[in-house]
């Protein structure tokens, strides 16, 4: 595996390597679930590329920017040991050589203020204005994401589209510990017993899917997993039932739905989603 730490470096594999590249962008903290993409990744082009960088504009100011998990050896470790042909580890000078107050910003308008959004002001245009620059840079034929980040990969993909990017967006589904809970680099911050206790978010998402399926109303189903939530000691943001391809308020004759939730347990985050058909 190839390790690329500056732009020119990766601009002279980039002349080398052909046109079906697949593309995989991490902030680190690797788990089986940034593996998953990376396997299909794996499976369906010439060449694989991952990307392992902590991008400070999707990090408000209280947020945990300087104890995000960095793991750089292991990280490349994990890559290596899956066939990955290179990895880009770029410096912030790399990603925003204007610095990040001059630095050009995408902005998905709507999307990006809804659900987490609300919750995370200037989240996502960190989220979109590093995923632009990172697919210019490598230039793939498909960028891999997880669908635990739902509104994160459904952005994405309007960027591209919006933008008329040559890059394909692809949603892999999420991976699960045994109990149900979605793998998340926050994950480490649970203490042990919110360990044993995050898994009832999956669960609750889960039976609000049958409820809505069962007939009974959004608003009523999206209230009553919120306190269910709290009784069991989180702190929820939202819970939201939205249409699966633009998380627009679904109506009537919508069938492919979605629903999501963000809570935090302790000082840890979760969020969370099941997709579904009524």
């Amino acid at each position: 595996m190839i390790t690329i730490r500056t732009l020119a470096e990766l601009a002279a594999q980039r002349a080398r390597w052909p046109q079906d590249v697949g593309f995989i962008p991490t902030m680190g903290g690797l788990h089986e679930g940034h593996m998953a993409l990376v396997r299909r990744a794996r499976e369906a082009h010439e060449v694989v590329v991952a990307s392992v960088y902590v991008n400070p504009l999707q990090f408000g100011p209280a947020e945990d920017f300087a104890a995000y998990p960095r793991t750089e050896d292991v990280d490349c470790d994990k890559l290596a040991q899956a066939s990955v042909d290179a990895v880009f580890l770029p410096t912030d000078a790399a990603i925003y050589p204007r610095g990040r107050e001059s630095q050009t910003q995408v902005r998905v308008p709507g999307l990006s203020e809804d659900l987490c959004g609300r919750y995370r002001p200037g989240h996502f245009e960190g989220v979109t204005t590093v995923v632009a620059r990172l697919l210019g840079l490598v230039q793939p034929r498909a960028c891999y994401m997880g669908k635990k980040d739902y509104q994160q990969w459904r952005i994405v993909a309007r960027m591209v589209e919006d933008l008329g990017l040559p890059t394909t967006i692809v949603g892999v589904d999420t991976v699960r510990e045994e109990s149900g809970l979605a793998l998340s680099t926050r994950n480490a911050y649970l203490a042990e017993a919110q360990r044993s206790q995050a898994p009832d978010l999956y669960q609750i998402l889960t039976e609000g899917a049958e409820r809505v399926v069962a007939g009974v109303a959004l608003d009523h189903v999206e209230a009553a997993c919120m306190e269910r939530l709290k009784a069991l000691g989180f702190a929820p943001d939202y819970v939201a039932v939205r249409r699966a391809g633009d998380l627009a308020i679904p109506q009537a004759a919508d069938s492919e739905l979605v629903i999501l939730a963000a809570a935090r347990l302790g000082r840890t985050r979760l969020i969370d989603n099941r997709e579904f058909r009524r």
